[in-house]
């Protein structure tokens, strides 16, 4: 399959042992009423331009505690296994769980006890990122809760099975002028998809939210290069033309690549990857 063939949204690809695994929000889990889209797959590539069918790694069961909104899948090694981190709705909130397998490709089951984002909160979108070998959860907390969306993070234990300690906020969408209220003038403000990365003693985490009504990719930017810096965002967008909700990653010919969606418009959403320089990312 070519990526104009795959239909997912927050698109996440991890390189390993020479093969690229991506994964993705299948398309019909927009629709809660289609159960089609209870479930993660992974597509296969040697050379990010031709991929496997899609192998279903994770489907709905009775027993697992997400209802629906099985939302932005991404996998991660960690101490010798793979740690899938997703959003799940347990029919009251939303909130991101982890699962895990001994393969990229096999099938991942349950791992954390449902969500480890705060239960009283709406959250989604967690991702990992690992700070003088402690692990960090960091996720958004809902504008459709608190209306101006933020960044938090929390630590987590060493096996990712809970949280440790009370989360914090890096940022809130509102904050760079470019910022869009996308409920003119309710003042409700999104973040989606936050990813961290280490550049040359500097931590930047892109994310997503609305500029001008287009959906969009930004850097936010730690003042001491670490979590629990001061953190700015740039002015100056990554994407700015109806995508995002992207990640970068290094390819095994350690070339930097942005990988995002485009359209933000089920059912036309397909990834899409462009090679970045350092220097699109460093301010």
């Amino acid at each position: 399959m070519k990526l104009s063939e795959i239909n997912i949204r927050d698109p996440f690809i991890l390189p390993y042992e020479g093969k690229y695994y991506m994964y993705g929000t299948r398309a019909k889990a927009t629709w809660e009423s289609d159960l089609d889209g209870y479930g993660f797959d992974v597509y296969v590539s040697c050379d990010l331009e031709n991929w496997s069918e899609p192998i279903s790694i994770f489907e709905k069961n009775d027993g697992f505690f997400g209802k629906f909104n099985f939302w932005a899948p991404e996998v991660h090694y960690y101490k010798g296994k793979f740690y899938l981190f997703a959003t799940f709705n347990d029919g009251n909130k939303k909130g991101t769980a982890i699962l895990i397998c001994d393969t990229p490709d096999g099938i991942f089951k349950e791992h954390s006890l449902g969500a480890i984002t705060p239960s009283e909160w709406e959250c989604l979108d967690g991702t990992l990122y690992v700070e003088n070998e402690t692990p960090y959860m960091i996720f958004c907390h809902e504008w459709t809760e608190i209306k101006d969306g933020e960044v938090c993070a929390v630590e987590l234990s060493s096996d990712l099975k809970t949280a440790v300690g009370e989360p914090f906020t890096l940022f809130k969408a509102s904050t760079p002028s470019w910022a869009f209220d996308i409920r003119d003038g309710e003042g409700c403000y999104v973040t989606d998809g936050p990813f961290l990365l280490n550049l040359e003693s500097e931590l930047i985490c892109i994310w997503s939210s609305f500029s001008k009504g287009e959906y969009v990719e930004a850097i936010a930017r730690s003042d001491n290069g670490k979590i629990d810096g001061n953190w700015t965002i740039d002015e100056k967008l990554l994407f700015e033309k109806d995508g995002g909700h992207g990640m970068i990653f290094k390819d095994f010919e350690n070339n930097l690549n942005f990988v995002y969606h485009t359209p933000n418009d089920t059912p036309n959403e397909r990834p899409a990857i462009k090679k970045i320089s350092k220097f699109d990312l460093l301010k």
